[in-house]
């Protein structure tokens, strides 16, 4: 029993010993920041001193690269992204601008002023366009089909789910409007909302929805439209979450006998936060954005030849690009700013409302 224990003696004094006749390595354990230091390799005369923050290792030495891989992505960004966005906001601040030449008559707030019909144009008169079509006009279609297609694709969703038989088929025939050409979809309902179209020709009726029809009439059409268009990806999307529900949720709930109804709005709606908060958020900015159903649909801004009841506010850009930039610009900083504030207060509720 005594050899042991004078082995085990021998050996910490040996490594005390060599602790101190070796003063170029650490201490393993140091009082002040109460961490303990892991020795790695001995300490050269002229080395640099050994760090815990600093330990380089492979992927810190190879940070190069991740940035040389990066930069083609990055050059891109600013190139298309950045950019354009400083330099529509500098112009929408630039007194007759011109886009042929990028000359202005210097810094101005009256391009503002004009597109809301506040202050008179160059030419005179007031700009009525944006402030009583565009604006409304983009709101209602913002309002009305974002919530109605995320709860049809989530119905949907759900249906498709539990379905066993010609599930991929049906898949294929409601993802088949996403990779359709807008504007011959468009033309499809222009033609089906004729006067003498399928619509009337079911329901009896001789409503004028498109050439001729006032604006809320003509929201119908649009509307339906934007809704059908818009659907398929967001039964993709829901249909990936569903996926990756577990079905140990949905026993508990038939164990616990709850309604078909109350499964949907107590576990499937809350497990699947992430991919709603993701749709609607996407689709809040692509309804903002709405313009290529209103050429596909009206084959122009209005339902009556020189009118511009059917404005949205990318329309308003589009149509005013090239002979007024200054004021394209003003109302594309003013859609930016919409858009940037509606997805921050989506982002600050689904804070308490998204589960991950």
């Amino acid at each position: 029993m005594q050899e042991p224990m004078l082995r085990e003696q021998k050996s910490l004094t040996a490594v005390n010993d060599f602790f101190e006749e070796r003063p170029q390595f650490e201490e393993s354990f140091n009082q002040e920041s109460n961490t303990i230091i892991r020795l790695v390799a001995p300490i050269k005369e002229n080395a640099k001193p050994y760090k815990v923050t600093g330990i380089q290792d492979t992927a810190s030495n190879n940070n190069w690269k991740a940035w040389l891989y990066l930069g083609p992505v990055l050059i891109l960004l600013v190139v298309f992204l950045l950019y354009p966005l400083i330099n529509t906001i500098c112009i929408s601040f630039m007194d007759n601008y011109s886009q042929i030449t990028g000359h202005s008559d210097g810094f101005t707030l009256n391009n503002f002023g004009v597109i809301f019909g506040i202050t008179e144009t160059a030419c005179g008169g007031i700009e009525q366009n944006f402030s009583q079509y565009a604006i409304p006009n983009t709101f209602i279609i913002v309002v009305l089909t974002v919530p109605i297609s995320t709860l049809i694709a989530l119905l949907i969703s759900v249906a498709l789910n539990s379905l066993k038989w010609f599930k991929k088929f049906l898949q294929t025939v409601f993802f088949l409007p996403y990779v359709t050409n807008a504007i011959a979809i468009g033309m499809v309902f222009s033609v089906m909302f004729d006067n003498h179209g399928i619509i009337n020709t079911i329901f009896h009726t001789d409503t004028t929805w498109i050439v001729g029809a006032d604006r809320a009439t003509a929201m119908v059409p649009l509307c339906i439209y934007i809704v059908w268009s818009s659907i398929p990806f967001k039964i993709l999307v829901f249909l990936s979450g569903l996926q990756g529900i577990d079905a140990q949720y949905y026993n508990a709930a038939k164990i616990d006998g709850a309604s078909k109804a109350k499964t949907l709005w107590k576990i499937t709606v809350p497990l699947m936060s992430p991919q709603i908060l993701y749709i609607v958020v996407t689709s809040f900015i692509g309804a903002f954005k709405e313009y290529s159903s209103i050429v596909g649909l009206f084959n122009g801004p209005g339902t009556i030849n020189g009118s511009h009841n059917m404005y949205t506010i990318v329309y308003y850009i589009y149509d005013n690009l090239a002979t007024h930039t200054s004021y394209a610009a003003a109302a594309a900083v003013f859609l930016f700013a919409v858009i940037l504030v509606f997805t921050a207060l989506q982002l600050f509720v689904s804070k308490k409302r998204v589960y991950y």
